[in-house]
């Protein structure tokens, strides 16, 4: 299938990354524990309250993985879905508490459980507890159960305690909560913050001893949160790793700044291949050899992401108008085709409320796809490195750059090894990372890492080195 033509089988699989953008549909309901609690499973269940949660339910479940919440109802394959690559092998069987509740808040777009209550989380504590913590927000715009393929699964049967953050809203109205402009972002750094602490005073409850370490670990919106917290909560944290994390920053460049020149060039080389216009996509920050992927990006996410976050970080620009027009081409009134972020001083101040600086005070590893056509590499993490070494932190820092990685695994079961999964990569990183902080024992140097032998489970299996 040619970049001439509109995705037209692969749209229905790849529809399902789409989900990165979009709020789940399906609300789980909880069932009934899975088992009564056993003297050594579930111990202290009865201890777990909390801090400053306003609704919580807790759940002794035979099974913490997505291989018995699927069954018993903890958590929403709707909300993890496109996340990994079709053959990712996964840990089953883990016993333990979840705890599912949310804390204080005034928006409503999460329906999980019939709640309708943003601030949602989900705790997950494994019977067989290694003294450690793992925290999260959800990516892109999904819920607390976005990470539970993904990360939960295989940090429980590790002996993590798990907890993800919804962020405080989400969905495609996101930007409609708080009252400023970069408010309702401004409000995921918070909420991570939140069920942080929340999360390692609950483990304190259930185990009877303080987390020994404290790791955040996320992926794009998530990995921005990693780096936030890491440069500006220190004292919560030992170390994280982030996965694609979504650069924003006041300075160009931002995804305000390059999705605008995409919705205005791919359209033109769609319907003509003309080399110009190919070139501006190159110029705007897009590997030439992503172009494979930029039909689905412009169909799922290019416009959509355009509109959503200009409409949270600059709201006057369409006016009346919520989120601009969909697909608009350029010269259309109000057309985020036309966006200049250079002429929106508005859009920097609020984009500067939620700015990352590169001043990370605890170890972090970073790995990004070079074939990224979501978040760019050379428009993210590619800046985001020297952004780390000019506040003379590089030492606490390595960079991994996956050559043949995109945003989503899931793109592999549509392109086979034309998309590297980054998923193996982020457990190795974040084994790596454990390593570092435990022990003194540095991580493989910065490295941009080539495709691994045909022989290799490339969908399993990734070294850093």
């Amino acid at each position: 299938m040619g970049a001439m033509t509109r995705t037209t089988a692969a749209g229905a699989v790849l529809g399902l990354c789409a989900l990165l953008l979009t709020a789940p549909t399906s609300t789980p309901l909880l069932t009934a524990p899975a088992s009564a609690e056993a003297p050594g499973h579930c111990a202290r269940q009865a201890h777990v309250d909390v801090p400053r949660a306003e609704q919580q339910q807790v759940a002794c479940l035979d099974d913490l993985t997505t291989a018995g919440t699927t069954v018993s109802g903890h958590t929403d394959p709707a909300d993890w879905n496109g996340l990994h690559a079709p053959g990712t092998r996964n840990p089953t069987g883990v016993p333990g508490v979840q705890v599912d509740g949310y804390f204080p808040d005034t928006s409503t777009s999460n329906t999980h459980h019939g709640w309708n209550h943003d601030s949602q989380f989900v705790i997950r504590l494994p019977d067989r507890w290694n003294g450690k913590v793992v925290v999260s927000g959800a990516p892109g715009t999904r819920t607390q159960y976005a990470g539970d393929f993904v990360f939960s699964d295989w940090l429980v049967a590790r002996g993590y305690a798990y907890a993800m953050t919804d962020k405080g809203n989400n969905g495609a109205s996101f930007h409609a909560d708080g009252e400023e402009p970069g408010d309702a972002v401004a409000e995921w750094n918070r909420r991570v913050t939140q069920l942080t602490r929340a999360t390692r005073a609950v483990v304190e409850q259930k185990y009877g001893r303080a987390a020994r370490r404290t790791y955040a670990m996320g992926i794009s919106n998530g990995g921005y949160l990693v780096r936030w917290q890491l440069e500006n909560r220190p004292g919560l944290y030992d170390g994280g790793v982030d996965w694609e994390g979504t650069l924003y920053r006041g300075a160009p460049p931002n995804l305000l700044t390059y999705l605008p020149d995409a919705l205005t060039h791919y359209p033109e080389y769609a319907a003509t291949g003309d080399r110009a216009a190919f070139d501006a996509m190159v110029d705007a920050g897009f590997h030439p050899r992503s172009e494979f992927t930029w039909d689905f990006h412009y169909s799922y996410y290019w416009d959509l992401t355009q509109r959503l976050y200009r409409e949270e970080f600059d709201p006057s620009y369409d006016g009346d108008l919520v989120a601009g027009v969909p697909f608009c081409r350029n010269g259309t009134p109000a057309c985020d085709a036309d966006y200049e972020y250079a002429e929106r001083p508005g859009a920097r101040r609020a984009m500067a409320k939620v700015a990352l600086t590169g001043d990370v005070r605890r170890p972090m590893l970073t790995l990004h796809g070079t074939l990224d056509a979501l978040l760019p590499i050379r428009t993210d993490s590619d800046v985001y490195r020297p952004m780390i070494q000019g506040r003379g932190r590089a030492d606490l820092h390595r960079y991994y750059r996956i050559r043949g990685g995109t945003h989503v695994d899931s793109l592999h079961g549509v392109h086979g090894d034309r998309v590297r999964p980054l998923l193996p990569c982020a457990r190795r990183a974040f084994v790596r990372l454990d390593a570092w902080v435990e022990d003194g024992r540095r991580p493989p140097a910065n490295a941009t890492l080539d495709r691994p032998a045909a022989e290799v489970d490339a969908v399993n299996r990734c070294r850093l080195g």
